[in-house]
């Protein structure tokens, strides 16, 4: 397997800063610290939310935007994708950053069960969300909780509403989702590339499976993501100190499967992106 490996850093998510894990990034500043640093340890696309200053989860287009330049002014070519999930806001709020016009965002083509709720996205919403996306040029990393979001990335592709090859990732070990299963993982990827040969995956595993999942992908030929918004420990029982430590952690295991991590301009290529303007 030749082909280099992406590492994607979901820096933060929208959980509640805890008390017990002090390195999760929350102002604008720790965030572009810690994107900088999992940058130079070998990240080459950053997955963002936005919190207010006291940890709560924010959708205010100001924030990403501030997010976003600090770090294209410190990680020059880097991939920014920002999230468009349901603590992002309610409804269209949800995509009131695209205007900003990040490389990527995520984008969930269906429904799912998590721990407390339904991770609820509704077909006209998605629809919407891609229509903003094609509009600004933004290319969407589809969220595929379950078989189906596969099969609906393809039908949206198909209408135009996607455009160029898919780009997705395949996400296990959430409760009440899809858990990690070696052998469904395997369907996925056979599945995808059978709806829709041209496209690129990532592997994301939720909690002490990250690296599991990170160990497939690199088997299989696909991409990793990693991240305190995944994942605060390094194992069972240690803190992970970083978002850096994380990204190092899988590029130490590129090596290990004789994949080499992935240059911006290597990254930029593979998800068929333009390169990075000064």
């Amino acid at each position: 397997m030749t082909t280099p490996a992406i590492i994607t850093v979901a820096i933060t998510g929208s959980l509640p800063k805890k008390k017990d894990n002090p390195g999760v990034p929350i102002t604008v500043a720790e965030q572009i610290e810690a994107t900088h640093e999992a940058f130079e340890a070998g990240a080459t696309l950053v997955h963002l939310h936005v919190r207010n200053d006291d940890g709560s989860p924010s959708s205010a287009p100001e924030r990403f935007a501030d997010v976003l330049a600090g770090i294209r002014r410190h990680c020059p070519g880097m991939i920014t994708q920002v999230s468009t999930g349901g603590r992002s806001g309610a409804g269209r709020e949800r995509g009131g950053m695209l205007s900003l016009k990040p490389d990527m965002a995520s984008l969930a083509t269906g429904s799912v069960n998590f721990p407390t709720r339904v991770y609820d996205n509704a077909p006209d919403l998605v629809d919407w969300l891609a229509g903003e996306m094609l509009a600004h040029g933004i290319k969407p990393e589809v969220e595929a909780f379950d078989l189906s979001m596969i099969f609906q990335a393809v039908s949206l592709q198909k209408a135009g509403r996607i455009e160029g090859p898919l780009h997705v990732q395949f996400v296990m070990g959430v409760k009440n989702a899809m858990p990690v299963d070696r052998e469904v993982f395997e369907f996925y990827v056979k599945t995808l590339h059978r709806l829709a040969p041209d496209a690129t995956w990532t592997g994301a595993g939720i909690g002490r499976d990250q690296l599991t999942l990170a160990r497939w992908s690199l088997e299989l030929g696909g991409h990793c993501r990693t991240g305190m918004e995944d994942n605060v420990r390094l194992d069972r029982d240690t803190l992970a100190p970083s978002n850096a430590a994380l990204v190092k952690q899988v590029a130490d295991l590129c090596e290990e499967y004789g994949r080499s991590v992935a240059t911006v301009a290597q990254a930029r290529t593979l998800l068929s992106l333009p390169m990075a303007t000064a």
